[in-house]
């Protein structure tokens, strides 16, 4: 696969296109009330989840562009504490910096220095391309978790139903 090509898909997967539920899809029409719920048998709440998406994008962000950057304890400091709870405008707060994070990637991705394939030092070797598609790969399954928490507490529409 060419260079340009694989920077033009790791795009397309950071913004959601293709078979991936897009952020904005997701928190689409959220209703304040199920912010700090936790659908039956899940451990976090919706805040939760989008806080860990954060928090996680922003890190393997920083891991790839940043030497020396130092990653947060695993598995504490990717999560909010579990009593945390937040109000309309913190949500929104979240929801901008996943949507800003995400563009800082995607600049750092097409910028010409970035070198998807060569073995960085600072990861151990791993390459820009794992990084961003550990991004594009966790993001989907916890949008996924996400949406599938609003239709259980029926607060989900799907494609089909508009």
């Amino acid at each position: 696969m060419a260079v340009e090509e694989a920077k033009a898909r790791l795009v397309a997967g950071l913004r959601g296109e293709g078979a991936h539920l897009t952020l904005e899809e997701a928190v689409r029409d959220f209703p304040d009330e199920l912010m700090n719920e936790r659908p039956p048998h899940v451990p976090y709440s919706f805040h939760h989840q989008l806080e860990h998406i954060r928090i996680a994008q922003e890190d393997l962000l920083l891991y790839a562009s940043k030497p020396g950057h130092v990653s947060p304890a695993w598995p504490d400091d990717y999560w909010p504490a579990h009593d945390a709870t937040v109000d309309r405008d913190g949500w929104n707060r979240t929801v901008a910096l996943i949507q800003s994070d995400r563009e800082r990637f995607i600049e750092f991705i097409e910028s010409p220095e970035c070198d998807l394939f060569a073995p960085a030092e600072h990861m151990g070797g791993r390459t820009v391309y794992r990084a961003a598609l550990l991004a594009i790969d966790h993001t989907a399954y916890h949008l996924g978790e996400f949406v599938m928490g609003r239709q259980i507490l029926g607060h989900w529409r799907s494609e089909l139903e508009r």
